[in-house]
């Protein structure tokens, strides 16, 4: 079974839809790393009760990115895990981490890239008065958000509606989409061809 190393910083929304969808056998793989950038995160309180591993990350201890990239590797290793899953994890990947698991760190993004990059993707689509925007899902590379696109799904705006309801509706699809693509990785079914992916069917 494939396992995962998933990265938080926060609530962990998408972490226990990960944990749900393989609990419930939508998804074929495993969590069996948890490891987050803040202590204080709610997200490891999720992982614990599922009875997962967790490593938390004080910027105090791992202030340079490389030294936290270095150990998430290390670990990750030594966990047996396949891929790197982030689920709303703050802090940028580097080369430590990516030259580990080539073209095995997975991000979510709730725009569709290469549309409003960056950690506030869904308040600057909300203000830039788009009517459609949606969630990525993307292998990371150097830079942020322009790695090889693996699936987009698209969110309309409703009219009047609040940044607040547009974000609890794009991460109603988030927690969707990222156990679908999950899926599509344990099956062997995605390869990189270039700066772009490409899905085999199962046939």
């Amino acid at each position: 079974m494939t396992r995962l190393a998933v990265l938080i910083s926060g609530t962990g929304t998408n972490l226990q839809a990960i944990i749900d969808a393989s609990a419930s056998g939508q998804l074929d793989a495993e969590v069996a790393l948890v490891i987050s950038s803040r202590p204080d995160a709610a997200g490891l309180q999720k992982a614990a009760a599922a009875g997962i591993q967790t490593i938390s990350l004080s910027r105090a201890v791992y202030k340079e990115p490389w030294a936290a990239d270095q150990l998430i590797a290390e670990q990750a290793n030594a966990a047996g895990c396949d891929y790197i899953a982030l689920a709303g994890y703050m802090r940028k990947v580097g080369p430590e981490l990516i030259e580990a698991f080539p073209n095995r760190v997975v991000n979510l993004h709730p725009a569709l890239l290469p549309a409003f990059q960056g950690g506030q993707a869904i308040a600057e689509a909300f203000a830039y008065g788009v009517k459609v925007t949606g969630v990525t899902v993307h292998f990371v590379d150097a830079e942020y958000d322009t790695g090889p696109i693996i699936a987009q799904r698209p969110v309309a705006l409703v009219e009047g509606e609040s940044l607040e309801q547009l974000t609890e509706r794009i991460h109603a699809v988030e927690h969707v989409l990222y156990p679908e693509v999950l899926q599509l990785l344990a099956e062997g079914r995605v390869e990189v061809v270039g700066k772009s992916v490409q899905i085999r069917s199962t046939g």
